[in-house]
């Protein structure tokens, strides 16, 4: 498969990211948002697919060849919101349409949430809102994200021997995925290092959350899109596994695809990556 991208970086005023660049300059604007320990490889096979558009494919902060956060700074869900819409700045874009994908997909409901007249359209694929906590858990759950700060400074990554071993580990990993869509990850996700290969996210991101919006914060978001939303859900994904599913979607103006395939089912394969562009090509294009 051969790349029709651009490579470029991008110097926000607080952070610079990586990005590829699809589809013609005066195309529809669209930033397209990967999901958590992915980079802007998952939208290899979908990108192309999707004809008239401007497509910014975004490493998020912390992933793929996208900055760190500096020391003592962190990655709440929230502050990649920050950084899209400085993305959309950098671009002159005051209307743009978000192309997300689970950890990506739930950053492009918060910013469509948070600024309606931002966002024009929302395209989702087996995503929709964050992990909720409830209030009485916070404490509990900041007292243990605090100690695995403190001990994070004595892990290291893992150093795999061959480019393969990284492979196998990633279509092993959260939402599994084939070993095609691994090997395109991990193309853009890997470094070389002494004795072999790591992966070039940041250790931060494995931390768990010090704190997460409860329930009614997360639907606040939901219930705040004006935006026409048309959501991707694999039948084999994690999305249909969260509890209360479909109380989510009860009343609201959100298109829903079913699809067969995995969490990853826009990556997986050339059949999945079609599928999902059917669903979209035409719904983006809108005006």
């Amino acid at each position: 498969m051969s790349p029709a991208f651009e490579e470029v970086r991008l110097r926000l005023p607080h952070i610079e990211l990586a990005a590829h660049l699809y589809g013609p300059a005066d195309g529809v604007p669209v930033i397209a948002l990967h999901g958590w320990l992915d980079n802007a490889a998952s939208f290899a096979r979908l990108a192309p697919k999707l004809p008239g558009l401007r497509i910014v494919a975004l490493d998020f902060a912390g992933h793929g060849h996208s900055d760190h956060r500096p020391a003592g700074a962190g990655y709440a869900i929230w502050e990649y919101v920050h950084d899209v819409l400085q993305v959309a700045e950098q671009f002159g874009w005051q209307r743009f349409s978000l192309l997300g994908h689970s950890m990506g997909a739930i950053v492009s409901v918060l910013l469509a949430g948070a600024l309606p007249e931002r966002v024009a359209r929302l395209a989702l694929i087996d995503g929709l809102i964050p992990y909720t906590g409830e209030a009485e858990d916070a404490p509990q759950r900041l007292g243990e994200a605090l100690k695995a700060q403190m001990a994070l400074a004595g892990k290291r990554k893992p150093v795999y021997a061959e480019f393969s071993r990284a492979v196998e580990a990633r279509m092993r990993g959260v939402g599994a995925v084939s070993r095609e869509a691994a090997e395109l990850l991990a193309q853009r996700g890997l470094m070389p290092v002494p004795g072999g290969y790591t992966w070039r996210t940041d250790s931060r991101l494995t931390l768990p959350s010090p704190l997460r919006l409860t329930q009614a914060h997360a639907m606040a978001f939901v219930q705040r899109l004006q935006c026409p939303v048309d959501l991707v859900l694999a039948e084999q994904g994690m999305l249909a596994a969260q509890p209360r599913f479909a109380e989510l979607l009860d009343g609201r103006p959100i298109t829903l695809n079913r699809l067969p395939g995995g969490h990853h089912l826009h990556l997986d394969d050339e059949v999945g990556a079609q599928l999902v562009a059917d669903c979209f090509k035409a719904f983006l294009r809108s005006p």
